[in-house]
């Protein structure tokens, strides 16, 4: 497998083959870091029986907090086929897994459209850290049945400072409303496990407190039909030093104002982490688990 790339919004346009190229450092064949029932997600991507987690190697954004630094900075990861690939997902789903979730897709999107022929017996979950090209989405429409983006950032200030991205919400924002035209409005199974929809992921970040409420402002007034899963787990992972304002916890008074406004503003559809889920139980173990 060889292609130029523009699949991400780096369009580096590199050669993709048997080695890494572009901003990623990838090569065109999936890496996996852990593929594995994971029960830490939101409760209705984990359900009952687990999530089938498949954690890709490499990432288009470099966020300096990153929880995955190992995998998503260094590349720790074990390369397989396409063919490979989809005998994980039948892996996992023989595991009871109740839904396969890709977890830092992006660049690996052409691998992942050849793994993906054929549909699955279980809903697909795009789980992104949302710096994603509307081009490259389009081709998943009826291939991914739920979106489950972040939503790091509106102000290019943070998001150059944070994850080398000036124009993440360039990128983020129209991202989102098309995963939203196509999925529609979640919706649950019988089971409680989502079946389709949008979950929208906001970790909210020390001292940005007036970038989440902004946030959450654009997610009430353009994504109608979305939920959003508002998490407080951050820590002082990567590389923070020298970020005086990353390198400490979130206190409760910022948590505090941020839950307080997304209760007014109505989102009432999703998920509240609690504050003392800051904690690395959320980390999971990449051991090449799966892979």
């Amino acid at each position: 497998m060889e292609y130029i790339c523009s699949d991400c919004p780096r369009q580096c346009n590199a050669l993709r083959s048997a080695s890494g190229g572009g901003f990623c450092r990838m090569p065109a064949e999936p890496v996996l870091a852990r593929a594995a029932l994971h029960f830490d997600e939101e409760p209705v991507v984990s359900g009952t029986r687990g999530s089938g987690a498949v954690f890709f190697s490499g990432c288009a954004l470099k966020c300096r907090f990153c929880q995955n630094y190992e995998v998503s900075h260094h590349n720790f990861g074990k390369p397989v086929s396409i063919a490979r690939l989809r005998e994980i997902y039948f892996s996992l789903i023989d595991q009871g897994a109740q839904n396969i979730n890709l977890v830092n897709p992006t660049h690996f999107a052409r691998a992942i459209f050849a793994s993906l022929e054929g549909g699955l017996p279980v809903p697909v979950v795009w789980n992104t850290g949302g710096y994603e090209r509307v081009e490259t989405l389009r081709q998943f429409e009826g291939k991914v049945q739920v979106y489950l983006p972040d939503l790091k950032y509106i102000r290019p200030d943070a998001a150059r400072r944070y994850s080398g991205a000036a124009d993440y919400f360039d990128f983020a924002g129209p991202a989102l409303k098309e995963m939203l035209r196509q999925t529609g409005p979640v919706r649950i199974g019988e089971d409680g496990a989502i079946q389709s929809g949008v979950i929208v992921r906001h970790l909210i970040l020390p001292g940005r407190t007036d970038e989440s409420i902004e946030i959450l402002d654009w997610i009430a007034e353009n994504l109608p039909g979305a939920w959003v899963s508002l998490m407080a787990q951050y820590l002082p992972f990567g590389d923070v030093a020298g970020v005086d304002e990353l390198n400490r916890r979130l206190t409760e008074e910022e948590y505090d104002r941020v839950c307080d406004h997304l209760f007014a503003l109505g989102l009432e559809d999703g998920f509240v982490q609690e504050l003392s889920s800051s904690d690395e139980k959320y980390i999971p173990p990449f051991d090449l688990t799966g892979v």
